[in-house]
Formats: structure tokens, C-alpha cells, sequence
């Protein structure tokens, strides 16, 4: 069709310059009725040859809107492109619209889903502008699964300042919208401040995201298994990376099997914060492969690309490394010249920050013993100074964990699950003007090991020279909220006889105290 209306237009001007040629080279002297006809022949022939012109644009235009309207059924909406779309006008010139690359050049399967990409947000309160996002892709899992631990750990010894500047993406990479849901309500059920707060998001892909895995190469001497794992791994990453890319200022790649070290917040944003006039392109809180590597998030856009362009050819790391090679290296130049200026682009963190716990891979059937020898030993018990008493409890303590041991700031406590009724009791050997308390729960490595609907009370010692029964007369003076109890005793309670923890229901964990601390005024 296009053709056809090229061709005609062609033939109509032809016509109107021979036309006006041939009445331009007749003679003007004496004009004949002839000449005045072809005159008014010449002046309709122009009117023709504007009105021609017109149709010709019009229906130029008609064309390039069926084009459009027919691109627009068979290629993804605007979510699929890495960057925007740059268009500039159509104009006399001819100029053409210009396309950046899209991810469906990668991924040719997503055209058929135009909301292939569009992430499915399972928990969250659209929280943006903090200074720092973690991201944590997460699968189902044949033998165990570690995330609860890790966001456990992550949570651990978070200042409420810091819990406001922080945002958590968990990116449960599977099609399967049960086991989605189920993830979701496992994290709101464990971590219901954090995910009301907005601080924990839960997200997950579309079920077309994936493209079918059975025609992998199988490539690097690695299993057509592997291949597949490898492959969705990179996908996985690049998915979760265009998520938080606009979310706040630095992204963090985690793994759904680490711990962290106490207080991790802090050394990232403050080294973050001294490199950042530097030209790097990440920075390394672990030594172990993609965990604990840090981006500006402007820079997501660019290696999700890179990623997505070759997904099904070399592992992530791999791709990371080649992207630092493609900016940097000089083929002309030694190899060693090359890893110098690679290393200037990667500035490493020590020690680590986080630590790979997890023994079994996402990938069935392969055991990973992976340690990052850099991570050093955990803090797992905060000592004080407390008080002389005499202690008593009705837990049952695991190993050496003693009361004993975790009260004169030796060890942390650690006891078999408690029960309703269970407590733990401070009897001072003297009444005591105690000034403020404080109990934690938990600790970095067993986080969830807390105490729950346990509350603190105290005995005033005028409860006994008054010849009243002790045990009936303690007055509650606070609870256990996250796995910590903290305040101060008024004066009108003091002198204290005794303090004691008492447990109001049965737990479903152990308990851990990993911090005593009674301050006598």
C-alpha cells in the first residue's frame, strides 16, 4: 500500500512539471482562447498538485499510526526497556524515532506478555528514598531454608533511625503463586513491625518472566542443570536489580543463607559514604561471590543490561568481572595491567561484613561449604557488671550456657524451650536501689531464639517486712517487645528485693539472653 501511494505521488508531479513547462515555453504575445484555456488548466493542475501532496502526507501519517498501533500488540509496553524510550519528532527532514534497546531483545518470549515484567508486590508500602536497599533473592528450597534466619540476622542490633533509612527486598523467585504467598505470610507473621512499617518488601516475578530452559547449551563443562540455575540466577539478579534501582541511594546483593555482623548497617553506609568520590563501581563486604557487593543504584540500569545480554552464556560473577574488563582493560596491554586497573573500580571491605551459613545450595543437590575466612568470630553476648545475687530458673540451659556464666558477663544463656510458667529469678542479696534494667534475646547467629510474652517484675523489699507472701507480691515493671526489655524502676518501688523474668505462654523456640544488665543508682 505504501508503495502504491509512493508511485502515484511521483507520477502527479511528474505530470504538473511537465504541464507547467510546456505553458511557460508558449509565447505570451497574443494570447489565443488556447492559451487562456491551458492557463486555467495550469492553475487547477496546481491547486491538484497541493491537494495531492496533502492526501500524500495524510495518508503517510495513517500508515505510520497502523505501524505503531501493530508494533505496540507484539512488542512489550514501556516496562520492558532498560532506559526510556528516546523519540524525536517526525519532521520534513524524515528523521525516524529512535529505539534504545529493550529487554525483550534478550528475552524475545516477553512480547507475547506485555505485563511480563510488571513485579508482582506481595508485601511492602512503596518505601523509597533511603539510603541504602538489600536485596535478597530467595527459592523454594529441597532440603532447608535459611531465609528467616537471615532476615533475623539483618534485623538483629538495627537502631530505629536506621530501620527508617533501610529497605529490605525480598524477591521470592518463583512462579508459584501459593509458595509466593506463603513466603509472604511467614515474613509478615515473624516480622510484623517491619513488614507494617514498610521496611520489608516481598515481591515476585510475573509468570512469564522465564523463558523455557530446555534449550540451554550446555557450556564450561557444567551440567545441563547447572546451565539452567546458573541461567535463572542471572535472571533473578537483573529482576531484582531494575526493582530497586529507583529506590533509594546505594543497592546491596545479598543471598537468602548469610548472617551478618552486628552493627553491618553502619560500616557499609560510613565506608560508602568515604568512597563515594571515587570511581568505583562496587564495593565488597564479603569475599564470597556476589554477597555483600555494593552499587550506586544509578549503575543497576546498565548491569542488569549487561546481565540480560548474556544471561544464558557465563555465570554472574563471571559477567560482573567482564563488565569491569570492558570498562577498564586495554587488549594491547599485559594481563597484569588489566587486574590493576580493574581493582581500582572495586574497592574491598575488611573484615567481612556477612557470612555464607547456608549448607545446602539452591542448586539441588550440591553441598556448599563455603567460609569467608575474613569474617572473623561473632560478638554473641554483650558482659556487664551486674549486681551480687543469688539466681534461680526453671530453664533448662543447653551445654555450658549457663545463668550463671551469662550473668557475670561470661557466655550468653541459653535454655530449652520455655513453657507457661517458666521463670528466672534475681534475688539480691541486699535490697538495692536499681536504677534501670535492660534483657535481650537472641543474638546474631540464633536471633529467632527470643523471649516472647514474658514480662519483668520486681519485688519491693517493704513487700517483705510487711510479712507479706514474696511470690505473690512482685509488680510488673515491663515485657519483652522484639526480643528486648528495657526501662527504669521508679522511686516510689525502691529499695528491690528481687527481679525476675516470668514466661505467660509456651514457646515454639529455645530462648537465648545475650545481655544482662541490672544498674544499681
Amino acid at each position: 500500500m505504501r508503495l502504491y501511494f509512493y508511485r502515484f505521488g511521483c507520477l502527479l508531479a511528474l505530470a504538473c512539471f511537465v504541464s507547467v513547462a510546456w505553458i511557460r515555453s508558449t509565447p505570451s504575445d497574443g494570447e489565443s482562447p488556447a492559451v487562456a484555456d491551458m492557463q486555467s488548466l495550469y492553475a487547477r493542475l496546481l491547486v491538484a498538485e497541493d491537494l495531492g501532496g496533502q492526501i500524500s502526507r495524510d495518508l503517510g501519517n495513517i500508515l505510520e499510526h497502523l505501524k505503531n498501533m501493530s508494533r505496540a500488540s507484539t512488542i512489550t509496553q514501556p516496562a520492558t526497556t532498560v532506559k526510556e524510550t528516546i523519540r524525536q519528532r517526525m519532521g520534513d527532514s524524515g528523521r525516524q524515532t529512535l529505539h534504545q534497546l529493550s529487554i525483550d531483545l534478550y528475552m524475545p518470549h516477553l512480547r507475547q506478555h506485555p505485563d511480563s515484567l510488571v513485579p508482582n508486590v506481595v508485601l511492602g508500602q512503596g518505601r523509597h528514598g533511603v539510603s541504602m536497599v538489600l536485596g535478597i533473592p530467595t527459592v523454594k528450597r529441597e532440603k532447608q531454608s535459611y531465609l528467616i534466619n537471615t532476615l533475623n540476622s539483618l534485623l538483629y542490633s538495627l537502631t530505629p533511625s536506621q530501620q527508617q533509612d533501610l529497605l529490605i527486598i525480598v524477591f521470592v523467585a518463583e512462579v508459584d503463586s501459593d509458595y509466593v504467598s506463603s513466603v509472604a505470610e511467614t515474613i509478615r507473621k515473624n516480622f510484623p513491625t517491619e513488614s507494617q512499617s514498610g521496611l520489608l518488601e516481598v515481591v515476585s516475578p510475573s509468570q512469564y518472566y522465564y523463558p523455557d530452559f530446555s534449550s540451554l547449551k550446555e557450556t564450561f563443562g557444567d551440567s545441563k542443570d547447572r546451565v539452567k540455575w546458573r541461567t535463572k540466577q542471572n535472571l533473578d539478579f537483573s529482576f531484582l536489580m531494575l526493582y530497586a534501582h529507583n529506590k533509594g541511594t546505594f543497592y546491596v546483593q545479598l543471598e537468602d543463607d548469610v548472617v551478618a555482623k552486628e552493627d553491618y548497617y553502619n560500616a557499609m553506609k560510613t565506608f560508602a559514604t568515604r568512597e563515594v568520590s571515587n570511581h568505583w563501581l562496587f564495593l565488597e563486604f564479603s569475599q564470597l561471590g556476589f554477597i555483600g557487593k555494593m552499587f550506586r543504584t544509578r549503575d543497576l540500569p546498565m548491569i542488569a543490561e549487561f546481565f540480560l545480554m548474556f544471561h544464558r552464556d557465563k555465570p554472574i560473577d563471571w559477567l560482573l568481572d567482564h563488565i569491569l574488563w570492558v570498562k577498564v582493560c586495554n587488549p594491547e596491554k599485559e594481563a597484569k595491567d588489566c587486574e590493576a586497573q580493574k581493582a581500582l573500580l572495586k574497592q574491598r571491605y575488611k573484615p567481612s561484613l556477612f557470612q555464607h551459613v547456608g549448607l545446602h545450595s539452591s542448586l539441588p543437590g550440591k553441598l556448599q561449604h563455603l567460609k569467608d575466612k575474613d569474617f572473623g568470630k561473632q560478638t554473641l553476648y554483650r558482659p556487664h557488671s551486674n549486681p551480687a545475687a543469688e539466681l534461680n530458673s526453671s530453664l533448662k540451659h543447653y551445654q555450658q550456657h549457663s545463668l550463671t556464666r551469662a550473668y557475670k558477663g561470661e557466655d550468653f544463656f541459653w535454655a530449652l524451650t520455655p513453657v507457661k510458667g517458666d521463670f528466672i529469678l534475681f534475688k539480691f542479696l541486699q535490697p538495692l536501689n536499681v536504677s534501670n534494667y535492660m534483657f535481650r534475646s537472641g543474638n546474631i547467629e540464633t536471633s529467632g531464639d527470643k523471649f516472647y510474652n514474658t514480662t519483668v517484675e520486681v519485688l519491693p523489699s517493704n513487700a517483705l517486712t510487711q510479712g507479706r507472701e514474696p511470690d505473690k507480691h512482685f509488680i510488673v515493671i515491663g515485657e519483652f517487645k522484639d526480643g528486648v526489655a528495657a526501662g527504669e524502676i521508679g522511686e516510689a518501688l525502691q529499695p528491690i528485693s528481687a527481679l525476675r523474668l516470668v514466661v505467660h505462654c509456651d514457646s515454639d523456640v529455645w530462648a537465648l539472653l545475650s545481655e544482662i544488665l541490672i544498674q544499681v543508682r
